[in-house]
């Protein structure tokens, strides 16, 4: 009789468990069939202790013996064959071992009809054991040469083409909100530098032209270049190229960006895309892939782990759920202190410090904290839940919670609360009010403390739930405007992006209210459906027409305020727009 139903299965010795407790579904099925056919343990006895049903442990058994199942899978799922890389293998193995590099070959690729991409050149050359070769000048390359797109310069009307069709003719659609901005006017105040070919408005609108067309990289640059409506839209013949784009980041500051975003959230308020009164803050870390030493390390919660990144900071106005500011000139010496630098810059902006800041609790420190109550800024944050903390709590009597109904459509609508108003922190000078709040959907309570005494109880939690909008807009910008992208491994260099995405999400903002019936189109949403739309570019001399093609969602724009602007970068001339 078998005795391994009756007595417990324990492992012989430590480090057993890793058998006998299996975590991953193909060891689990090695262990259960093992047990059953080399053990001779029962098959009732095998489907219990691996957690199978007598039915579905004897049909693994079945599939096993006919060699239907297999235990030690050899090949990668997904698609077995790739038939663009099996066309192309043997000529990309020729123009390898002739000496080119992987961007010479997938351009020699796309000329003579085979196209594939670079990451499919290099699977080809990697499954053959063959190196990189970095890329050589263009002189060097022989007969295999990238196509040579023209020089970008500004934009001679006279030569501009009577009619030209467009793949981005809805990227101008974004025009009149950037003269609403006054973009002519932050350029000059951010003392942004221009070249003798190229202003500093027409490098900038080259960039914002890449986030507002979900262009993912500087380098992509060249899908979008000689696309007239692209070019139209910063006011060149061609954009530039990915070298200049990029070098233009190495010639700027921080100092810059930090004048530009005060300019901009000044017309933010006229406008009334910032209210100016409440903000979000809330850091986001922008992974690098390379290898690069002297980046520091910083939690990437998309990888659930620590990893060479770029720290970014941004804030968002609460009332319109707008960002209004963004810095990537971090380090973990300074970071804490982020708040109070967004402080001085509010002030500078409007002459006031912000009403209240609400943050999570990693953003900044207790006695950072106690700056901003000296400065007379009321926040809201979350305290870190310590062991002395965790015991207060669950010494806290049933009565110390009262029931509060929240105005929202959620499971969670009644959580219970314990308001203490007299709490004492560490290097904090003073108490502050906390509140600690159950029901909510968490196993533990969440504990919120700040410095305002009079906001009601409802309405402070309800105020800080409303702080994870901070995060979906970070999401948008990742999502729409590839804040994740990184442009480069120094920090510096990251600024102007993340400046640039703090413009592109004001242009879309704007551009919402013009469009009925989409007030809350996300950003990528406006790309997909109006941003991206082609159509044609019409030249009449001083007033330039686009005829946008029709599509979905013309009818939004045949009830949209399209109005007709005079657009400083192109010498005054008009723009208006036609449908289709």
């Amino acid at each position: 009789m078998d005795q391994s139903a009756n007595t417990p299965h324990k492992p012989a010795r430590r480090g057993g468990e890793f058998f006998l407790q299996p975590t991953s579904p193909t060891q689990r099925r090695y262990e259960a069939l093992r047990a059953y056919l080399a053990d001779g343990v029962p098959a009732a006895t095998a489907a219990q202790r691996f957690g199978y049903t007598l039915a579905g442990f004897s049909s693994l058994v079945r599939d096993f013996r006919a060699g239907r199942l297999e235990l030690f899978p050899t090949t990668r799922p997904g698609p077995r064959r790739a038939p663009a890389k099996d066309a192309a293998r043997a000529r990309v193995l020729e123009l390898r071992l002739t000496g080119h590099s992987i961007d010479e070959i997938s351009a020699a690729l796309a000329a003579e009809g085979t196209p594939l991409n670079r990451t499919g050149v290099w699977e080809i050359l990697a499954a053959e054991g063959l190196p990189r070769l970095w890329r050589r000048p263009h002189h060097e390359r022989g007969g295999v040469l990238r196509e040579q797109l023209p020089r970008a310069k500004v934009l001679d009307f006279a030569e501009l083409a009577a009619a030209s069709p467009t793949r981005v003719a809805g990227l101008l659609l974004a025009v009149p909100d950037l003269v609403a901005l006054d973009l002519p006017g932050l350029v000059r105040k951010a003392g942004y530098p221009g070249t003798r070919e190229i202003p500093a408005i027409s490098s900038i609108l080259a960039l914002l032209a890449l986030k507002l067309t979900a262009t993912r990289r500087i380098s992509h640059v060249d899908d979008l270049a000689t696309d007239p409506g692209a070019a139209l839209f910063a006011g060149l013949a061609t954009l530039p190229k990915k070298s200049s784009l990029t070098e233009y980041s190495y010639r700027l500051d921080h100092r810059r960006q930090r004048a530009f975003l005060a300019a901009l959230d000044s017309v933010m308020l006229t406008t009334g895309l910032a209210e100016g009164k409440v903000f979000d803050l809330d850091f986001h870390a922008i992974m690098h892939w390379g290898e690069d030493p002297v980046m520091e390390k910083h939690y990437v919660p998309r990888r659930s782990q620590r990893t060479r990144s770029v720290l970014t900071f941004f804030a968002q106005d609460s009332g319109t759920h707008n960002l209004v500011y963004a810095n990537a000139d971090l380090a973990k010496a300074t970071q804490n202190r982020e708040v109070i630098a967004f402080c001085d810059h509010w002030k500078q902006v409007s002459g006031a410090d912000p009403a209240m800041l609400v943050l999570d609790q990693k953003v900044t420190t207790h006695k950072v904290l106690g700056e901003l109550d000296q400065r007379g800024v009321k926040f809201l944050t979350l305290r870190m839940r310590s062991p002395s903390l965790v015991r207060h709590i669950d010494n806290l009597p049933p009565t110390a919670y009262t029931t509060i109904t929240l105005d929202r459509d959620a499971k969670h609508r009644k959580p219970k609360v314990c308001e203490e108003l007299q709490v004492k922190l560490t290097d904090y000078p003073g108490t502050v009010r906390q509140l600690v709040v159950t029901g909510l959907g968490h196993d533990i309570p969440t504990v919120i403390i700040t410095n305002d005494r009079t906001i009601a109880v409802k309405a402070l939690s309800e105020r800080y739930a409303r702080r994870m909008t901070i995060e979906q807009r970070l999401a948008e910008a990742i999502r729409s405007f590839h804040l994740d992208a990184l442009s480069s491994a120094v920090p510096l260099n990251v600024d102007l992006d993340v400046a640039l995405s703090v413009l592109a999400s004001a242009v879309c903002a704007a551009l919402r209210r013009r469009l009925p019936g989409q007030a809350t189109a996300t950003p990528d949403t406006l790309q997909r459906h109006f941003l991206g739309v082609s159509g044609q570019i019409r030249n009449h001399g001083q007033v330039i027409t686009v005829r946008i093609d029709r599509r979905a969602h013309s009818p939004v724009l045949r009830a949209a305020d399209l109005p007709t602007t005079a657009v400083p970068w192109w010498g005054g001339r008009t723009l208006r727009y036609e449908l289709a």
